[in-house]
């Protein structure tokens, strides 16, 4: 079968043939049909390389259909269509996942090939509504994105909620997530147009991160946030604190622009202020996360596909600044 195998040579990516997965006992394998992509693959590339000299298959989002099952697995699962929790042994606790939690991708197989085997529990049926690459789009930013709101945040409806860096996958999922919820959404992105097609999706309003007065804007304009989903840090994590309410609740995934700076402990306690930092989610808010995009009909943002043989093309439009939406990969 196709798969993208990454080794340390591998600048750029190529598919290389491997041995189709026999499926082991409580294991199904999957044939793919589309995958997505994520900033963890790009990472993962610069930091993993050499860790498996073999070679490991990318790749953490995925859709396809059940086409074998192992011993102990239900036979009725075959022809299953099915979309894939990346997220493997999370633990007891729901609070935060297990020592022994990983993604697919790293350091198991992932989602970039022809066919997957995975345990029987990390397959869901697909909504009906979503098409395969629509469903390839789903799993680690909707997940995370519905942790961020409903578990950590706890959002209400009528709160105002500020999305930041919207065009990528996990903030576009708050937006449509807590705009189906009846919140009222705010965003920020360095791009105006990005700004006007959030709008368009449910934003109330956008600012722009560029103008160094957005934040003063901001709260003229919204009075302040019950709210904030943050995928960034860096230097502007502290300024945003400022826009909080009192006793308002900031969620943070992610960390490309850098370490928080500029935090400042007084307006944390004074407000009364809560932080949390949120990575994916359990297996039972996976199941929440796909009843609520069935219940509310909701559809990802997909910037663009590409075939499974232009890895590298989709690599580069990963990294672009100018996407709008989760990059998919096209398999069969």
């Amino acid at each position: 079968m196709r798969a993208v195998v990454f080794t340390a040579k591998d600048f750029p990516l190529s598919l290389k043939t491997i041995v189709k997965p026999v499926p082991l006992a409580k294991q199904v394998v999957v044939r793919m049909r589309n995958a997505g992509l994520n900033h963890r693959d790009l990472r993962l590339r610069k930091e993993q390389a050499g860790q498996f000299p073999d070679g490991i298959v990318l790749g953490s989002d995925g859709s396809g259909i059940v086409e074998e099952v192992g011993e102990e697995v239900d036979d009725g699962l075959v022809g299953q269509e099915v979309v894939i929790n990346p997220g493997v042994g999370w633990g007891n606790n729901p609070q935060v996942q297990s020592d022994a939690f990983k993604i697919l991708g790293f350091p198991d197989h992932g989602t970039f090939s022809d066919y997957l085997a995975i345990g029987h529990t990390q397959v869901f049926e697909k909504p009906e509504h979503l098409s395969f690459a629509e469903a390839a789009a789903l799993p680690l930013s909707a997940l995370t994105a519905y942790r961020a709101l409903f578990s950590k945040a706890r959002v209400r409806p009528g709160e105002k909620i500020l999305v930041t860096g919207i065009g990528g996958g996990s903030a576009l999922w708050a937006l449509k997530l807590a705009h189906a919820f009846k919140a009222n959404v705010y965003v920020t992105s360095g791009s105006d147009e990005k700004i006007a097609t959030a709008i368009n999706l449910g934003a109330v309003n956008g600012f722009n991160y560029r103008d160094p007065e957005w934040q003063e804007k901001a709260k003229k304009t919204a009075g302040g946030f019950d709210i904030i989903i943050d995928s960034s840090g860096g230097e502007e994590f502290g300024r945003m604190l400022d826009l909080a309410l009192p006793g308002g609740r900031v969620v943070i995934f992610g960390q490309t622009a850098g370490l928080l700076q500029n935090v400042s402990p007084r307006t944390i306690f004074w407000k009364q202020l809560s932080i949390f930092g949120s990575t994916m989610g359990t297996r039972d808010e996976f199941l929440s996360m796909l009843d609520f995009v069935h219940k509310h009909s909701l559809r990802p943002v997909i910037d663009r596909a590409f075939p499974l043989e232009q890895i590298n093309e989709a690599m580069t439009a990963m990294e672009s600044g100018d996407r709008f939406g989760k990059i998919i990969l096209t398999i069969s």
